[in-house]
């Protein structure tokens, strides 16, 4: 082989790789690898290389850091080779299956035991076959994501698994996923005897109790989030937790002053502060005497005797009531009225959620069909779809401040006003009030909307249920659980993307349909054509050589 043939095949070589992956039918394993590896890639790498772009400080690390960081992701045990050996690796297992299975005719099937287990294997259904596949790869997946270093097994003693939340993720969606299979997605065949009408109002209920269950998960799981943020942040993900920190706009301090005060470290009915500036340095930052965050000068109670102490401290908006001054705890946002807090805050989360849910709401159109987008009324109906979006998280936010103030101020406080303001300002006071009261936003978004907004806030309300001692105990029976949730949730949701897809929803839903099925799957047709019409059947793959049309069926 000359020089000039070796050079010809090296400058061939992409264009024949090119058209080897192009014969391969979209459900081909090597095809699910790529689609897989690319997009887990691309999910590890954006974040981790996002800073670069936007931080200053980060850039100061120099190329070197960048280098480090995409080592690091393409590393065996990173994060896009330990998914891609979860999901390509099952079809494989499958593939190689249905391979075996074909080898040997069974009419001149053995009956030594190698040819029972052929014929028990034969005997199972498709789904169970797809479902032990996937078991197997994401066996192997989960063993390759905590064998990395930082998963050691001292890595798990003191803080929870890195992995975990990526656990909880799967195990929410795979759950959902039978959920919709037992109740709201009955199969075909169960309801093809049916009138059609019978089948419509069937629909139509399911699809009623489907949103009103969404709305409660949603509202149960975001009273505890909310709860937790106030009181015990650790048991939320730290990055989750500082998003919401930056929504509220809440100075540090007031979340110091109410967890102090369901610790006993600062009450007004016994006058202490600990430490002792906790409120008081606030107050004097905002502009206030530092007398308005001290609880020795404060009155704890309602009623004719507080008048008299907000007299004296210079305090016109409490009559009546005791507790912080409401200048305090609203920050520097706005004074003392609780209305326009309120109102600013709501203003202030609208203008920052129309920054968050633009994109949501236009990339996936921008990826698909572009030229929609020109067309007026799609782009007024996107445009209203942020709009709707924004105020859900613009009512979320201002309704736990309102919710607050007419705890501790505007209503109950001043009803009742023989209650102490350790209770009001306490964990189960105007706090717990705030947190019961902003689930209820959930109503104001579509009712597809408010599906994917309970599975996304779920696994944080689940994680925030465990017990953390238990969780950062290094235990093996952490490791052992959290492994088992992985394999079964994974292999749960990459046989529904199999068998039945229309128990899918949401992210779980378009993922799957990309990753395993490809961009000609009847879900992404739809979205780049624009149409609702039902999904396209996808073409088989090729028979193999040899198989007759008898064989076939």
């Amino acid at each position: 082989m000359d020089i000039q043939s070796v050079r010809k095949r090296l400058r061939d070589a992409p264009h024949n790789l090119g058209d080897f992956l192009h014969a391969l039918p979209d459900d081909h394993p090597l095809q699910i690898a790529l689609r897989t590896y690319s997009l887990a890639l691309s999910l590890a790498l954006g974040p981790a290389l996002l800073p670069f772009v936007t931080s200053r400080k980060a850039r100061a690390l120099g190329f070197g850091r960048v280098l480090q960081i995409v080592g690091r992701e393409l590393g065996v045990t990173a994060f896009a080779s330990a998914i891609t050996v979860g999901v390509a690796g099952g079809a494989a297992i499958r593939h190689f299956w249905d391979q075996w299975e074909d080898g040997t005719p069974q009419e001149h099937e053995p009956r030594d035991l190698v040819g029972k287990v052929r014929a028990w294997v034969s005997s199972l259904k498709d789904s169970h076959k797809t479902f032990l596949s996937n078991v197997i790869s994401s066996a192997l997946a989960v063993a390759l994501l905590h064998s990395r270093r930082k998963h050691a097994k001292s890595a798990w003693v003191g803080r929870p698994s890195p992995t975990l939340d990526l656990s909880l993720l799967l195990l929410v969606r795979a759950m959902d996923s039978l959920v919709q299979l037992a109740f709201f997605k009955p199969s075909e065949e169960s309801e093809r005897h049916l009138p059609d009408s019978v089948k419509q109002e069937r629909i139509a209920n399911r699809l009623k109790w489907s949103t009103r269950l969404d709305a409660l998960i949603f509202w149960a799981c975001s009273s505890r989030i909310m709860w937790c943020f106030f009181y015990e942040p650790e048991r939320l993900p730290r990055s989750y937790n500082k998003w919401i920190m930056t929504l509220a706009n809440i100075d540090p301090r007031v979340l110091g002053a109410l967890r102090a005060i369901r610790s006993g470290n600062f009450s007004y009915t016994r006058g202490i502060s600990n430490p002792p500036d906790l409120v008081t340095s606030l107050s004097q930052d905002l502009g206030y005497p530092a007398s308005w965050g001290d609880p020795a000068l404060l009155p704890a109670y309602g009623g004719p005797q507080a008048n008299e102490t907000w007299k004296a401290l210079g305090v016109s908006s409490r009559w009546g009531r005791g507790g912080l001054p409401c200048e305090i705890v609203h920050g520097d946002v706005t004074g003392g009225s609780c209305t326009a807090n309120a109102a600013i805050r709501g203003a202030q989360a609208f203008a920052e959620a129309v920054a968050i849910y633009l994109p949501v709401h236009v990339l996936p159109i921008l990826l698909t069909r572009p030229r929609k987008l020109l067309e007026l009324p799609r782009l007024v109906a996107t445009l209203l779809s942020v709009a709707r979006s924004a105020s859900f998280l613009s009512a979320f936010v201002s309704s736990i401040w309102f919710a607050v103030c007419c705890t501790r101020t505007l209503v109950l406080a001043r009803l009742f006003p023989g209650i102490s303001h350790d209770f009001w300002d306490g964990p189960f006071g105007c706090t717990f009030v705030g947190s019961l009261v902003c689930g209820a936003s959930i109503w104001i978004e579509r009712g597809r909307r408010r599906g994917e907004m309970a599975l996304y806030v779920l696994p944080r309300a689940i994680r925030a249920c465990l017990p953390g001692d238990w969780l950062k105990s290094g235990r093996a029976s952490v490791r052992w659980a959290e492994r088992l949730m992985f394999i079964l949730s994974l292999s749960t949701l990459l046989t529904a993307a199999m068998h039945r897809p229309d128990t899918l929803r949401g992210l779980s839903k378009w993922t799957l349909a990309f990753v395993m099925k490809g961009p000609n799957a009847g879900f992404w047709r739809r979205k780049r054509l624009g149409t609702g019409a039902p999904p396209t059947p996808r073409a088989p793959s090729p028979p193999k050589e040899g198989k007759t049309e008898i064989e076939e069926h």
